[in-house]
């Protein structure tokens, strides 16, 4: 079994990272509009005596130390949302109780990961025969210095298992814990392609969108991704 204490850690270097997420889910204008955690703490409570929807919008802002979020950074929002917007059926490296802000080295691998998570979702509609949906592209700056290095285990390793995710889920829950920044690792579906697993928004230093893309579902699988030539 792995542990944290045998694995290496990544050294200082700027690096940009790929992400793709539904359309329809705004960016969190709140984190945009304020420089620090002070600002945003008197404008949330401002804003919650007049908006009975902002609970919904911001998400749970107890899961995030306040000290993480990277208040006046270029789409604040996009870096912090996965971290007060919790998927609670987990992903590789959390179990559902704390959120991660997945990125892959480039667009195509990043396509790549959204179509077969996508993919398993759809397959589990029923009677669902036609479906065209969304998504934003994202591009990220971010500061991977002590990243815990996983791109040296082998593809066999329980780590990078196609569909089990109790080993990474592990590893993931456990650094989580000693406050780790996050991981990188290798994507598991566009092999000698890299992907990072970010545990804290607080090394971003931007995150914009770059562009549109459309996947269709026809009944059985996603057949097409398409990039849009006008961003919505």
């Amino acid at each position: 079994m792995v542990t944290l204490e045998n694995l290496p850690l990544l050294s200082a270097k700027n690096a940009k990272g790929y992400r793709l997420i539904n359309s329809k889910l705004p960016p969190i204008h709140l984190f945009d509009d304020v420089a620090d955690a002070d600002d945003f703490e008197a404008l949330y409570l401002l804003q919650a005596r007049t908006n009975p929807r902002l609970q919904n919008e911001v998400g749970r802002i107890e899961l995030i130390p306040k000290e993480d979020i990277p208040f006046g950074i270029t789409g604040c929002s996009y870096a912090t949302a996965p971290f007060t917007h919790i998927n609670p059926y987990g992903s590789r490296f959390s179990n559902g109780a704390f959120g991660v802000l997945y990125m892959a080295e480039n667009n195509k691998t990043a396509i790549a990961e959204v179509k077969h998570h996508q993919q398993r979702y759809w397959e589990n509609v029923e009677q669902l025969h036609f479906e065209r949906f969304t998504l934003r592209g994202l591009v990220c700056n971010f500061e991977q210095e002590g990243l815990i290095d996983l791109t040296h285990l082998p593809y066999e390793h329980p780590i990078y298992h196609p569909e089990d995710y109790s080993a990474p889920q592990a590893l993931g829950a456990q650094a989580h814990q000693q406050r780790h920044i996050g991981l990188a690792y290798h994507s598991v579906r566009n092999h000698n392609n890299i992907c990072w697993a970010l545990l804290t928004p607080r090394v971003v230093t931007a995150c914009v969108q770059h562009a549109h893309y459309e996947m269709i579902w026809d009944g059985r699988k996603i057949t097409s991704v398409n990039k849009l030539t006008r961003v919505l």
